[in-house]
């Protein structure tokens, strides 16, 4: 079976073999980075306690990684953050403010700044990422169309600050390694011409030396576990999902030829 945490310690393993170093995203921004390496990242939406084991697998294999939290109530928990953080990895702010305060921008940069000072009561932040929230009709990313995300000593946003003509974008956004025609916003213009089905596609890719020297993954924990159930669960539920996303797809592609 794929996204189980077998698999994943399988792929970072292969990676670490095939050569690869793994950086965080804090040390691409700050220029710390070789001619083969992974920017190894983790969107934590939900499931605070999945991104704990990943955090511990990672650093079992001496591996960095940066995980960015939501700070919604089920989300930012304070003793997980900081033992993820204990583990060499690095902490990020998952923002949806621009959505949470319906495309107002002006609200959204005082809830950005609210939700930004809280986390880092808790832990050093200087990096963001977006949270696609496919189901709202705002985009996130139109905060910064009003404002700079550096004046608040951030350096760096991955859907800006990372040139994917160079730099091999995998997601597992729709809980597949293809899922394009299904993500809303998890997705990146390129000119690599590159698809993976599943993990063990990855794998090999890795093992046979035909991989990008330099990639970003994006692995939501949430969609990885060992246990039968939540397993089961998680395939159910993004199966939805996904044609969920394609119906709002399909309906906005609509809209924009009214």
């Amino acid at each position: 079976m794929d996204f189980t945490l077998e698999i994943y310690k399988k792929l970072l393993t292969a990676l670490k073999q095939a050569g690869y170093s793994f950086i965080t995203f804090e040390e691409f921004c700050e220029g710390k980075q070789n001619e083969k390496f992974v920017i190894l990242r983790h969107d934590i939406d939900k499931f605070p306690k999945n991104a704990l084991i990943f955090a511990k697998i990672e650093n079992e294999l001496s591996i960095k990684s940066t995980y960015f939290f939501l700070t919604k109530k089920s989300v930012f928990k304070q003793d997980i953050i900081r033992q993820i953080y204990s583990f060499n990895h690095k902490i990020g702010y998952h923002y949806k403010d621009f959505v949470d305060a319906k495309g107002n921008a002006e609200r959204a940069i005082i809830l950005f700044e609210k939700n930004l000072s809280l986390l880092r009561t808790v832990v050093p932040v200087k990096t963001i990422a977006m949270d696609g929230c496919p189901t709202s009709r705002h985009h996130n990313h139109k905060l910064w169309e009003t404002y700079n995300y550096r004046n608040f000593a951030i350096i760096g946003e991955p859907y800006f600050d990372v040139d994917f003509n160079e730099v091999y974008y995998l997601t597992d956004t729709g809980r597949r390694w293809n899922g394009e025609r299904f993500s809303v916003r998890d997705k990146v213009k390129s000119n690599f011409n590159l698809h993976y089905k599943t993990t063990n596609d990855i794998i090999n890719a890795a093992i046979s030396g035909s991989l990008p020297a330099k990639i970003m993954i994006t692995a939501h924990p949430q969609r990885w576990t060992d246990k039968p159930i939540a397993w089961i669960k998680e395939l159910v539920l993004q199966s939805f999902k996904n044609i969920l996303k394609l119906m709002i797809k399909k309906i906005r592609w609509r809209m924009q030829k009214l």
